[in-house]
């Protein structure tokens, strides 16, 4: 009964309710049908204006373009080196040469005395007439040769019998024969391109080759050996000698006396002109030593007599010291020997002292 009578009370509120469904909807269907009947007019259209779209295209996008630096190469110079002025005139360039050629001659008799002969003798070398005084012992030979080159003097007061005669007189009284050339620009001799006493090295190097080719054979050096040569040189003509050893190993024997430097810068920094009265080389140290001696001293084979005053105010004395010092570090022979109170050409007791070491040792190196 219970379950009766909720089923009933259900229905009654359906019931209800679709009743006021149907009611609310037909109010609102009155309402609509009346508003549209008492306005006849229709409504306007809405004023919309439609505004067609213009489509702007979106630019294509462009690349930046990378930039890329435009360089100027700018080739790098070419380094030329400098070429040497003076490259055939280095020791190694002189080392390479031949020399000789023509011949030695007799041009006059001096004198004829009771231990020598003295002449006059004359030869060519690069072209220049060269004349000099030749010493012959008294004898039939063969004698050994020594080959004498003087020093510096004014050219204008020099004459063929200089100041250093008086060795070579010594020398060919001891059994020596003696060429006494007179260097370029002295005497009759013929002036010629001469730096740093090149010129004077090429001449003497053409004369000694000139005294092997003849020696022996009919003629001028009939009684010269060839085969036992030596050299001596006094203040620039020491320069000479040194040059000449590092390129003529066949000399046998060698004697400095108060030597100009084997260091060529040394000599032009310190003489006026360049030590042998020509104007100073305008160059670079590094040309200057592969002209000097002193790059070269390891060259030297033949043994060397070397001597020098103390009381020396032309040429120092320090540059024979230390060329004694640099040739004892290389292992070579050297004897050397230094005077008090003699100058740079030697006087009286020292003179003599200095003649008698002079032919000891070359009877030593050359019997």
């Amino acid at each position: 009964m219970h379950v009766d009578a909720i089923r009933d009370g259900r229905r009654s509120h359906i019931l209800r309710t679709l009743i006021y469904i149907i009611g609310t909807i037909g109010l609102l269907t009155t309402t609509a049908c009346g508003w549209v009947a008492g306005n006849e007019e229709p409504l306007p259209e809405p004023a919309v204006s439609v505004l067609a779209q213009t489509s702007t295209p979106i630019p294509t996008a462009t690349p930046t373009a990378t930039l890329t630096p435009q360089f100027t190469t700018t080739p790098l110079p070419t380094i030329t080196p400098t070429p040497n002025p003076f490259a055939l005139y280095t020791i190694d360039a002189l080392s390479k040469r031949n020399y000789g050629g023509g011949v030695l001659q007799i041009e006059g008799t001096i004198a004829n005395g009771n231990s020598f002969s003295r002449y006059i003798f004359k030869y060519r070398s690069e072209g220049l007439d060269l004349y000099g005084f030749m010493n012959v012992p008294a004898g039939e030979g063969p004698f050994p040769v020594i080959v004498l080159l003087h020093g510096y003097i004014d050219p204008a007061q020099f004459s063929m019998l200089a100041y250093s005669t008086r060795y070579a007189d010594a020398l060919a009284e001891a059994g020596y024969v003696v060429l006494h050339p007179n260097l370029r620009g002295y005497g009759a001799s013929e002036a010629g391109y001469n730096p740093v006493g090149i010129g004077d090295t090429i001449d003497t190097l053409n004369l000694l080759e000139l005294i092997r080719d003849q020696a022996g054979v009919a003629g001028p050096l009939a009684k010269a050996d060839g085969e036992r040569i030596g050299i001596f040189g006094h203040s620039m003509g020491g320069g000479i000698v040194l040059r000449v050893l590092e390129i003529d190993d066949q000399i046998d024997a060698a004697v400095l006396y108060a030597s100009i430097s084997a260091d060529e810068k040394e000599n032009l920094d310190y003489f006026e002109l360049d030590g042998r009265g020509n104007f100073k080389l305008q160059t670079t140290d590094q040309v200057l030593q592969t002209l000097s001696p002193s790059t070269y001293l390891d060259r030297i084979n033949t043994p060397l007599s070397i001597h020098h005053g103390e009381a020396d105010i032309v040429v120092p004395l320090d540059w024979s010291r230390k060329l004694c010092t640099n040739l004892g570090t290389l292992q070579k022979e050297a004897y050397c020997y230094f005077y008090e109170e003699q100058p740079h050409t030697f006087q009286n007791s020292g003179d003599t002292l200095f003649i008698q070491r002079m032919i000891e040792f070359f009877d030593q190196i050359l019997p």
